[in-house]
C-alpha cells in the first residue's frame, strides 16, 4: 500500500487552494470523508492512499469495500420476482410462446429503449420465439405508445407488446389496446402515478406499490430482469427440452445493458455498478455486431470504457431517433448481419453529425435568449419556434450545465410544443412535470427526478413556466444558491502519472453517484493554449520544474474558463479537472480534462 505519487491530500493543500469563486463562479469543495477511514480502507485492502480516501468520500465502507471494488452479478442479482408483476408478465409471455402467439416489443426511441427493445429481441430470437421492434417516429408520433400504432399492430396479428423505456403514464393509448384484446406487458422505470395504466402487467421499480428496492435501475436493467425471469420460467416449463432449442446465453447481453444504463445517467451503485462492469467487458469481446461496427466507425481503438459508452457510442445510437429513422438505433443493436451492421453504423455516424450541427444553432439561439431575459427564476425555460424535437434534451442539458439550475426547452409548431428538460441534483423534475399534468397544463408529460419530456399548448406556456418555477423554486434556489465543484484530492503535475490512473481505475465504472476522480493542479502556469475543433481549448500545463502535462477543456472558447485559459498573462492558475489516459497515435500518456480553473 502507497500514496499516488505526489499527491496531496485534502487538508495538505487546503489553505493553498482555498477557491471562493473560480472563473466559472464556483466554489471548489473537497468531498468530505474521513480521512482515517480512508487510510484503513487503504491499509486493509492494499490499495494506495488517495483510493482509500476516494472510497471514504463516497461513503463506502470496509465491509462494502471488496463487493465495491469487484462488483459481481452474482453477489448483486436479485430474483426478479421481487419486481411487481413479473409473475404475471412471464406467465403471459410463456403462454404466448408456447402457443405461438406473435409478440412484439414497443420501445423508446432514446439508447435506453434502443437497448432495451435489442437485448429483449436477442434473448427472444435465441430462445426460438423471435418478435419484432417498433420504435415510434419522435417528430410524428411522440414519445411512448400510441393508439394507432398499437392498434395496427394489433390488426397485423400481433397478441402481445411489451413496451420498454415508455408506458407507465400511456392510460388512454393501452386503455385502447385492452379494448382491442392486445396484452400490453409494461417494462418502465419512469416516475409512476397511483393509478396503473390498463396492462397485461406492469413492471415499474418506481410503481408505488413495488418494494423492491430498484428504483435506480435503467430500464435496460429492468427489462434484463425480466429475461432472466423468462429464461427461468420456460426451463422450467420445459421449452428447452428437444427441439434443438438452448438457453440463450444471458450473460452476453450484458454489453446492451451497460450502454443502456451509462447512457440513462442512472446511479452507478449495488446492481447497477455490476452491470455496467460486467457488460463493458463483454463490450470488449465484440460480440455484437452492430456495436462493434459502430466502434470502429467511431474509431474506438481501445478497451471500451464508460466514457465511450456515454460520449461515442451513445450519441450515435441515439442519432437515428433524433434526427434520422427512429428505428436504426435498435436495428444495429440488434442485427447478426456484418454488412447490414456497417451500413446502418455509417448512416447512424451521418446523423450524429447532422445532429451535432441542429444542436448547435438552437443551443445558439436560446443562449441568445437566456442572457437576453437576464432572469434569476429558479428554472431556465426557453421555447423556440420550429425548434427540432431531436435536439432539445441536448440543449436542455447544455443550459443545465451553463447556469447550474433545472432547464427546460421548448419546440414550438403551431398550436403546440414539444419540450425537454433536464434536472440538477436534489430537484425531482420528473414528479415537477407530472404535477403540471395532473393540473392540466400539459396535453401529456413524464420523466424520472433528471429528466423529463412534455406536450404543451401554446396558449398554456405561460402558465406551465409559473407552475414550475413555484414547485421547484425553493429547492431550486437553494441548490444554487453557492454553486459548488466538487474536487477529491490535489495532485503535483509530477504526480498526474500512468500510475495515478491505473488507481483511479480501480474504483471503475464512473457515472452518477460514483463520480469520476476531480483533482486540483494547483498553481501551474499554461504554457500553451489555442482553439481547436468546435471551440475546444488546447494547452499545455507547466510548473517551475521541467514537468508538462497535455490538457483540454472542451467547448471553452468564448466561454469564462477559455478566455482564462488563454490569457493567463503568464501568471499561474489552479486547474481543477480529471485525469484520463490519452492514447493518442498508439502510445499511452497522461492528459487533463479541464472543468475549471481560478486565480491563485
Amino acid at each position: 500500500m502507497s500514496a499516488a505519487p505526489d499527491a496531496l491530500t485534502p487538508t495538505d493543500t487546503a489553505s493553498s487552494i482555498d477557491v471562493a469563486q473560480s472563473v466559472t463562479g464556483r466554489r471548489w469543495v473537497f468531498r468530505e470523508g474521513d480521512d482515517r477511514a480512508g487510510l484503513m480502507l487503504a491499509q486493509r485492502l492494499d490499495l494506495p492512499e488517495v483510493v482509500g480516501r476516494m472510497l471514504a468520500a463516497r461513503g463506502v465502507g470496509i465491509e462494502d469495500a471488496p463487493q465495491f471494488l469487484n462488483p459481481t452479478l452474482r453477489d448483486a442479482l436479485p430474483d426478479p420476482n421481487c419486481l411487481a408483476d413479473m409473475d404475471r408478465a412471464v406467465a403471459r409471455l410463456i403462454s404466448a410462446i408456447q402457443d405461438g402467439e406473435p409478440i412484439a416489443v414497443f420501445g423508446d426511441y432514446d439508447v435506453d429503449g434502443a437497448t432495451s427493445s435489442a437485448l429483449l429481441a436477442r434473448f427472444f430470437a435465441a430462445a426460438g420465439a423471435p418478435v419484432r421492434i417498433y420504435i415510434p417516429d419522435r417528430i410524428r408520433e411522440g414519445y411512448g405508445p400510441n393508439a394507432p400504432a398499437l392498434l395496427r399492430l394489433r390488426a397485423e396479428g400481433v397478441k402481445v407488446v411489451i413496451t420498454v423505456d415508455c408506458g407507465i403514464t400511456a392510460f388512454e393509448p393501452l386503455a385502447e389496446a385492452a379494448e382491442a384484446d392486445l396484452d400490453v406487458i409494461v417494462v418502465d422505470h419512469h416516475v409512476a402515478e397511483p393509478q396503473l395504466p390498463a396492462a397485461a402487467a406492469v413492471i415499474n421499480p418506481n410503481r408505488l406499490d413495488d418494494t423492491s428496492d430498484l428504483g435506480m435501475l435503467a430500464a435496460v436493467g429492468v427489462s434484463f430482469l425480466l429475461a432472466v425471469a423468462l429464461n427461468r420460467g420456460l426451463r422450467d416449463a420445459g421449452w428447452y427440452n428437444g427441439a434443438d432449442r438452448s438457453e440463450p446465453d444471458l450473460l452476453g447481453l450484458l454489453d446492451l445493458v451497460a450502454l443502456g444504463t451509462v447512457c440513462d445517467v442512472v446511479k452507478l451503485s449495488g446492481l447497477n455498478r455490476a452491470f455496467v462492469a460486467q457488460g463493458l467487458r463483454v463490450m470488449a469481446r465484440r460480440n455484437n455486431t452492430g456495436l462493434a461496427a459502430l466502434s470502429d466507425t467511431a474509431r474506438i481503438n481501445e478497451k471500451p470504457s464508460e466514457y465511450h459508452a456515454g460520449y461515442v457510442l451513445g450519441p450515435r445510437v441515439n442519432a437515428g431517433g433524433r434526427v434520422g429513422e427512429a428505428s436504426l438505433g435498435a436495428r444495429l443493436l440488434t442485427t447478426g448481419d456484418a454488412g447490414e451492421a456497417s451500413e446502418l453504423a455509417r448512416q447512424l455516424d451521418s446523423f450524429n453529425a447532422e445532429r451535432q450541427a441542429i444542436e448547435a444553432e438552437v443551443l445558439e439561439e436560446a443562449l441568445a435568449m437566456v442572457e437576453a431575459a437576464d432572469s434569476d427564476a429558479p428554472m431556465v425555460i426557453v421555447t423556440g419556434e420550429g425548434w427540432h424535437a431531436g435536439v432539445i434534451g441536448i440543449v436542455a442539458s447544455r443550459l443545465k450545465e451553463k447556469y447550474a439550475r433545472p432547464a427546460l426547452v421548448i419546440g414550438l409548431d403551431g398550436d403546440t410544443g414539444k419540450g425537454s428538460g433536464r434536472s440538477v441534483e436534489g430537484i425531482d423534475l420528473g414528479s415537477a412535470v407530472i404535477a403540471a399534468r395532473q393540473a392540466g397544463l400539459l396535453i401529456n408529460g413524464g420523466g424520472h427526478k433528471m429528466a423529463a419530456g412534455l406536450t404543451v399548448e401554446r396558449t398554456h406556456l405561460a402558465d406551465l413556466t409559473t407552475f414550475l418555477n413555484e414547485r421547484i423554486g425553493a429547492a431550486a434556489a437553494a441548490g444554487r444558491a453557492v454553486p459548488t465543484l466538487n474536487v477529491d484530492a490535489s495532485v503535483r503535475l509530477s504526480g498526474a502519472t500512468l500510475e495515478l490512473i491505473a488507481s483511479i481505475q480501480q474504483i471503475a465504472p464512473f457515472g452518477a453517484g460514483n463520480p469520476e476522480p476531480r483533482f486540483v493542479l494547483p498553481a501551474v502556469r499554461v504554457a500553451t493554449a489555442d482553439v481547436v475543433g468546435k471551440g475546444h481549448v488546447r494547452c499545455i500545463l507547466s510548473d517551475d520544474g521541467k514537468n508538462r502535462l497535455k490538457a483540454i477543456a472542451f467547448r471553452a472558447a468564448g466561454e469564462p474558463l477559455g478566455d482564462a485559459l488563454l490569457q493567463t498573462g503568464g501568471m499561474p492558475l489552479h486547474i481543477a479537472g480529471k485525469i484520463r489516459l490519452d492514447t493518442w497515435q498508439g502510445r499511452e500518456g497522461v492528459q487533463l480534462i479541464i472543468d475549471d480553473a481560478a486565480q491563485t
